[in-house]
Parts: structure tokens; sequence; C-alpha cells
């Protein structure tokens, strides 16, 4: 299996970030396989989605709407409303595995892989490309 560990800044809002290109950069040449994604971290996940035509921005919302910012949570370190980011992983898991075919990303022509990181406090994230070669 071969590993490796990039570091993305996510900024001090809750973002939605296209990391596909260092995935396909990650498999480029690695012929059929699979590609798991993780994020070590308890208030950040990877969602497959469309962006670029407010898909990004609806999930944010829709989390907002599931999840809201306030005091609620009994989790409450942090920023106001933090609980909610701890809670995200059970809805966007901090996973994903992909299919790889002749060393490019198999996937369907509007998906992209993305870091979805409601949690402000955390402005760098680091994400974990594993892959098994078929």
């Amino acid at each position: 299996m071969r590993t490796e560990v990039i570091t993305v800044q996510t900024g001090s809002r809750p973002t939605v970030r296209d990391i596909t290109a260092e995935a396909e950069r990650f498999v480029a040449g690695q012929g059929d396989g699979l590609l798991h994604v993780f994020v070590p971290h308890a208030t950040a996940g990877l969602a497959i989605i469309e962006t670029g035509s407010g898909s990004d921005d609806d999930l944010l919302t829709a989390l907002d709407d599931l999840l809201p910012a306030d005091d609620r949570w009994r989790h409450r370190h942090g920023s106001p409303g933090h609980g909610r980011d701890h809670v995200l992983p059970a809805f966007v898991p901090p996973y994903a595995t992909l299919p790889v075919v002749g060393g490019r990303l198999a996937l369907g022509t509007w998906q992209s892989v993305c870091l979805v990181d409601p949690n402000g406090d955390n402005p760098s994230r680091q994400v974990r490309f594993s892959f098994l070669p078929g």
C-alpha cells in the first residue's frame, strides 16, 4: 500500500474544499486499485459532491439547518456551537474509498472529492491518501 499525508488550509470559516486534483495527482500512473481518503480529525469529513454550481454552499446550509451552531450541545469548548462540529462525522464521514482505473479516479462527470470543515477554530487539516493496488 502506498500512502501520503497532505495538509489542506481550510481557513477560519466553514468550508467545502475540493481536493480532487490532489487525489488525482496521488493516483496518477498507479494502474487499477482503490484510493482510500481519510481525514484524521474529529470535526471534519469527506463528501463526494458536485462543486462550483452552488452544491458546496448548499451542503453547508443543510448542515447548519441540521446541526445549528448554538448552545444546545453538551460539548462546549471552542467557539460557540462548536459541539455540533464534533457531531458532523456521523453525517459526513471522515473517509471515502474510490475506484482507480488506469491510474485515474473513476468519478462521475460532476463528482468531486471534497473536504468538509465546519470548524473555523482549526484552519489547517491533514488528509491521508492510501492506494491499494488491484
